[in-house]
């Protein structure tokens, strides 16, 4: 292990017994159980019903995989991820199967699944391009319903970065700033490519959907995320 790798491990290990850590563990574990709630409502779910999860995480840490945890009675849940999550498997043995691909081109069957479910997932897929091809193909594997969970750009945090404000700059000045203050990872687009509500709307039109909706979930009066919920 080279040395800023191990660094990084070591400070993200103190970071997580830190009293920080452990607020925004709880404000994280809140939203994600209010957002089941929601998936819940507008998709019908019921434990019968065949499961899409797209950009799973291969981590057993608590505030991750929410909707795992809430669908164990489910034996139809399909993991879609870029990781190899079968780690996954001890503290969830109720999942079907667990699939390493590209969510753009997924190469699955179209209506594969009763339901498309995404957390968080969207704003890391590249460009604006590859954003709306990654609907495009939740759409395509879906029979009847979408949700895709995002960030709202227009929070006054970011919550990849921490940092205030600065990603409501123009695109290209924001990645400037990123860089300044080294998070170059977060800097590249097909890292981070934050999203509004205008956004998920215009990619909606873009695609020629008819019954979608865009719910507003707030922190503090202020909406922190976006849902965007796809009926076909």
């Amino acid at each position: 292990m080279n040395r800023l790798k191990k660094i990084r491990l070591e400070t993200y290990w103190e970071a997580k017994s830190s009293f920080f850590y452990f607020l925004i563990k709880k404000i994280i574990l809140n939203a994600r159980n209010k957002f089941f709630k929601q998936f819940v409502y507008y998709t019908k779910y019921k434990n019968n019903k065949s499961v899409l999860d797209i950009g799973t995480t291969p981590s057993l840490d608590e505030e991750h995989n929410i909707i795992l945890e809430k669908t164990k009675k489910n034996k139809k849940i399909t993991c879609l991820s870029n990781n190899d999550c079968k780690i996954l498997s001890s503290k969830f043995p109720h999942l079907k199967s667990f699939i390493i691909g590209d969510a753009k081109k997924t190469r699955l069957k179209s209506n594969s699944f009763d339901i498309v479910h995404s957390n968080a997932v969207i704003e890391h897929v590249g460009s604006y391009k590859n954003q709306i091809l990654f609907v495009k193909e939740a759409v395509r594997v879906s029979k009847k319903f979408i949700f895709i969970q995002t960030p709202n750009r227009f929070f006054p945090i970011d919550p990849h970065t921490n940092l205030p404000f600065i990603h409501w700059l123009p695109k290209n000045l924001h990645r400037r700033f990123l860089k300044f203050f080294d998070l170059d990872f977060y800097s590249l687009e097909k890292n981070l490519n934050l999203l509004s509500k205008k956004d998920l709307y215009e990619i909606c039109k873009i695609l020629k959907l008819k019954k979608f909706k865009i719910i507003k979930h707030k922190l503090f009066f202020i909406t922190s995320n976006l849902i965007l919920v796809i009926e076909k």
